[in-house]
């Protein structure tokens, strides 16, 4: 399909299926983000996969709606203030480039026929405890994924 018909495709799914998502599918999402574009190519990012019973406990507690705890998958897109470009005036890309990679993701999961949901009403302070994450890595999108 052409882009913009897989762009007009794309939706935000609430509802998920308990099959777990494949390897090779979710591989295929996180390569689109890799490759993603972001201000001077300094690829400012991390993703967190989170698809073990613990840890998908964890970060369903940091999202309160019911649709959400039943995702199979949730990345966790993380901005690296270390990584990131600045601009002149101090402006710190690294959200802006995560977003990015956040978007191709989605767009790669409606290409392989998977949801996806972009979600960023999360506790963020927790997400941090959570997953010890250091100073420098924010979440910023947590992206649950299904079949």
């Amino acid at each position: 399909m052409n882009f913009l018909d897989l762009a007009k495709n794309r939706f935000s799914v609430r509802k998920f299926k308990p099959e777990p998502v494949s390897e090779k599918e979710l591989l295929y999402v996180l390569e689109a983000g890799r490759i993603a574009p972001s201000a001077v190519n300094y690829q400012p990012w991390h993703f967190l996969v989170i698809r073990d019973k613990e840890n998908l406990k964890k970060v369903h507690t940091l999202y309160h709606r019911e649709w959400f705890q039943e995702a199979p998958v949730v990345i966790i897109i993380l901005a690296d203030h270390n990584q990131s470009w600045k601009r002149a005036d101090e402006k710190d890309h690294a959200d802006i480039d995560a977003a990015i990679a956040a978007d191709h993701m989605t767009l790669a999961a409606t290409d392989k026929g998977l949801g996806t949901c972009w979600v960023c009403n999360f506790d963020k302070q927790k997400t941090i405890d959570h997953f010890n994450l250091p100073e420098h890595l924010e979440p910023v999108v947590f992206l649950p994924i299904d079949m």
